[in-house]
């Protein structure tokens, strides 16, 4: 994982000094002397867009295109611009070409494409390793094929780690790619390892949606079955370290089909992504959900994004919530998508919602200090911090009839002249 900017958090008593203050609802508003007009600095098209992440400078984004990769140049903010996009990888296969790529990871000069996102009946199952040394011309260096579809996974160094939803176990799939012409399985690692009582729960409500690892600690998301802190600093022997949500498994067993699609999309639960700031001492945790009509009963909302104190990851401590935006309307998505933790500012995004910034500084009492959206032609899928104090990178699935593309912000706060209603 990247670590692009200087640790200001010296030790664990910045968190431990707040995490007797208990848990602070929402968030404040801009305060009044950020009101400078905050707008996009400069966006690229770029059709089937999905996750954008950046390397150790912010000056290259990785993009995820459902059908490839691509790398955008992102040193001069006001024109981003494709350097790469390559499509249908694995055509050259007779099962191929790998589709619905929604997730990438770098690491170094490295990068993993994952796919397919969802189960599929033809195709087939496999990360992909890549060698970005020259963005301009991504060469692919390796495969690991898969029995089991890959909605995400991250690099860290020499290791891979996979979402290994075979909808039996759903490990986390730990993936030695030292030699990355010659990948090799090192670990498996199941929350049924530790609490075999899931085990009866359908296994879409205890779905790995997500990984995180930084530092040798993984934040594994696991939907309704809450969220997994795992040691993996020895990877090939991951350890358990804790885990928080708000179900137990008794909750989630015996439920009729009906029952487990209106329990899958609604909170509470819907444990969706998870990272943590530079220290490992922060953790941001969002929920994906929607309003859904359950027999004639609408049911849910979008969910918003918490911030736990893990400076001990045995004990992990919820701090505040930020909410979602209001919406006047449930056909308008407005849920926590993916975001990234800096040492001070949290970058998220909210699909039609659109993206924003929160100070951090206190976690107890985070504070939007800018936002932008356009929900007639934008749909956020994350937003990233590119280069420190000076831009953002968010990418947007495009909406209607808007391409799919990558937009940057300036980094600092500011308020967003005419910020329209979501209706």
């Amino acid at each position: 994982m990247r670590r692009r900017e200087a640790l200001r958090l010296g030790g664990a008593g910045v968190l431990g000094s707040v995490a007797c203050y208990g848990v602070a609802s929402a968030y404040r508003t801009q305060s009044d002397d950020s009101t400078e007009p905050y707008e996009p600095l400069g966006s690229v098209d770029l059709w089937g867009t999905t996750e954008v992440v950046t390397g150790d400078d912010g000056t290259v984004g990785y993009v995820a295109t459902t059908t490839g990769y691509a790398t955008v140049d992102l040193s001069t903010p006001e024109s981003p611009t494709i350097l790469a996009d390559v499509r249908e990888p694995l055509a050259d296969r007779q099962a191929g070409p790998l589709r619905d790529i929604y997730d990438v990871s770098v690491s170094g000069d490295r990068l993993l494409v994952v796919g397919p996102a969802h189960e599929r009946t033809t195709g087939p199952n496999a990360a992909l390793l890549v060698d970005v040394s020259d963005p301009t011309d991504p060469v692919r260096v390796g495969v690991f094929e898969t029995d089991y579809h890959l909605h995400n996974g991250v690099l860290d160094g020499e290791y891979a780690y996979l979402c290994g939803n075979e909808m039996k176990r759903n490990p986390l799939v730990v993936v030695d790619v030292a030699d990355p012409g010659e990948p090799r399985e090192l670990a498996r690692w199941s929350p049924l390892d530790e609490q075999p009582e899931w085990d009866p729960a359908d296994p879409f409500l205890r779905y790995l949606h997500d990984v995180w690892v930084a530092d040798g600690l993984a934040v594994l998301p696991y939907w309704d079955a809450g969220t997994w802190l795992v040691d993996v600093s020895e990877p090939s022997e991951p350890r358990f370290l804790s885990q928080f949500g708000h179900y137990e498994p008794a909750d989630l067993t015996e439920l009729s089909a009906n029952e487990v699609s209106t329990e899958q999309r609604t909170l509470p639960g819907n444990a969706h992504y998870g990272a943590t700031n530079p220290t490992n001492e922060l953790l941001a945790l969002g929920r994906e959900a929607w309003s859904v009509d359950h027999n004639g009963e609408q049911r849910g909302g979008p969910g918003g994004i918490e911030l736990y104190d893990i400076s001990d990851p045995a004990a992990p401590q919820q701090l505040s919530t930020i909410d979602p935006p209001d919406s006047s309307t449930d056909s308008v998505w407005t849920s926590a998508h993916n975001f990234e933790l800096s040492t001070d500012r949290l970058y998220s995004s909210w699909y039609e919602g659109g993206m924003m910034i929160h100070d951090i500084t206190n976690p107890t009492d985070p504070t939007r200090i800018a936002a932008w959206r356009d929900p007639e032609a934008v749909s956020f899928w994350t937003t990233q911090q590119a280069t420190a104090g000076e831009s953002v990178v968010a990418s947007s699935m495009g909406l209607r009839d808007n391409s799919p593309g990558i937009w940057v912000f300036p980094d600092r706060p500011g308020q967003q002249p005419d910020r329209p209603l979501l209706e």
